[in-house]
């Protein structure tokens, strides 16, 4: 295959599961982009894992050109196994599970090969942390399965680390996670939507029994998130794919507008009828017209509530706590209620596939009995970060842009806190040093 380095061109990448998603499907596409193929085989042996080898290559999906991504396990490495990797995709062409039902060539090995690989989150998180990978490629790495071990732990009454890992922890759900998150690393200052997720339809059989499709892990996984199932039969989505989408998207929704540079399509492993079996991938830059009355806005969630019975101490402590959830903002106003009571009324600004999360955090963190929310539009300023040089030291500044031309800028707090410490000079002083550097460097300004 052909590699080039991934088109970088762009502030937002837009995954469409529309016939659904797995781990395979991802790095599929994202080497559809462009990422190069070699890379991701070095960089992969970053992680302490071995005993299987990679390929990839273009195949035909319906009349659609698409990447097809294989780990193949090492039968040498492997003598008790079945010489022959496991497929992921058993009857849509990416599944971890077996479909109830259908004639499947491949059920006996996925039951000896499970056997033997009983990984423990605890084991998968000690492996990603002792690895070289960079440190944004292991903490979401780690959080993927995470989100999985955490659904599996509350599906079968066990605890996060002790979960094992009968449906993806052999080795290829391991070099998925990890390798989506190492080609994702490219493009971490994007930001990433997902549209809604095809979970399919039927019955699927997995090593506890049968279930409905979605896999019960998958089901967990996706709470909240917006799903659909058309005419297929199969499980479309896997726990694996569940776990990639939920780590990485920032947003799930309709395709924002946006002016495309370059998409790639992943292939599943079978041909299903009706559509092309692909998840595709675009890169490219959100649509801005010329005036702010025009522009392109997104959709956000509002939530508010009144409170006269709390503690105000409570609320820094919720603020710290929903901003770590992935809260947009939190802010609190003085408000008098009934009987002319003083209060605080408690805004949260959240995504809106994320409303009855940070209701239940509001819930639970603070002394309300109900909340009350809006769906917004908003307009917001493209950011980049660059970093400055001042006699104290370097300070990132988050620069706000409007039609690619920069309208603000301020220096990042933590750095010039930082240096104000270690240096012993005044914070102002570092925050006049920064903007000054700054400054110099953009005449324009």
């Amino acid at each position: 295959m052909t590699t080039t380095q991934p088109c970088l061109s762009g502030n937002i990448l837009f995954i469409e599961p529309g016939s659904g998603a797995s781990g395979d499907m991802m790095i599929g596409a994202l080497l559809d982009l462009g990422f190069s193929s070699e890379e991701l085989r070095e960089k992969l042996l970053l992680l302490p894992l071995g005993g299987y080898r990679l390929s990839a290559k273009k195949c035909d999906r319906s009349g659609i050109q698409a990447t097809k991504f294989d780990v193949h396990e090492e039968h040498e490495h492997h003598n008790h196994e079945h010489p022959h990797k496991h497929e992921h995709n058993h009857e849509h062409g990416h599944n971890h599970h077996e479909q109830h039902g259908n004639n499947h060539e491949h059920n006996h090995e996925h039951e000896r090969r499970h056997e033997h690989h009983h990984r423990t989150f605890a084991d998968i998180r000690a492996m990603i942390e002792e690895s070289r990978l960079s440190s944004w490629v292991k903490e979401k790495s780690v959080e993927a399965f995470r989100r999985l071990a955490e659904a599996e732990g509350k599906i079968h009454g066990h605890p996060a680390d002790q979960v094992h890992f009968h449906e993806v922890g052999a080795v290829d759900s391991i070099v998925d996670i990890v390798g989506t998150m190492i080609i994702m690393e490219s493009f971490r200052s994007m930001r990433v939507v997902s549209s809604a997720v095809n979970v399919g339809q039927g019955m699927l059989k997995c090593r506890h029994g049968v279930y409905p499709v979605p896999a019960p892990a998958t089901q967990e996984l996706l709470r909240d998130v917006p799903i659909f199932s058309n005419s297929i039969t199969g499980e479309l989505t896997t726990p694996t794919g569940a776990a990639l989408l939920t780590t990485l998207a920032d947003e799930f929704g309709a395709r924002p507008p946006m002016k495309i540079a370059a998409t790639g399509y992943g292939a599943g492993t079978r041909e299903t009828p009706g559509g092309a079996n692909v998840l595709r991938i675009s890169v490219g830059e959100t649509f801005e017209k010329a005036s702010l009355e025009t522009s392109s806005t997104e959709q956000v969630a509002v939530i508010e509530t009144a409170i006269d019975d709390m503690n105000p101490q409570i609320f820094g402590y919720f603020q710290e706590k929903a901003l770590a959830a992935g809260a947009l903002d939190i802010y609190a106003e003085p408000i008098h209620m009934k009987k002319n009571r003083p209060a605080l009324k408690i805004t949260c600004v959240c995504a809106v596939a994320d409303v009855r999360r940070f209701a239940g955090i509001i819930f639970r963190e603070t002394t309300t009995i109900g909340v009350r929310y809006t769906i917004a539009e908003r307009i917001t300023l493209r950011r980049e970060f660059r970093e400055v040089s001042t006699r104290y030291g370097t300070v990132t500044m988050k620069v706000s842009l409007l039609d690619g031309r920069p309208v603000n800028f301020v220096p990042e707090f933590e750095d010039c806190r930082r240096l104000a410490e270690q240096t012993g000079k005044p914070l102002k002083e570092i925050q006049a040093a920064a903007a000054n550097a700054y400054m110099a460097g953009e005449p324009d300004q």
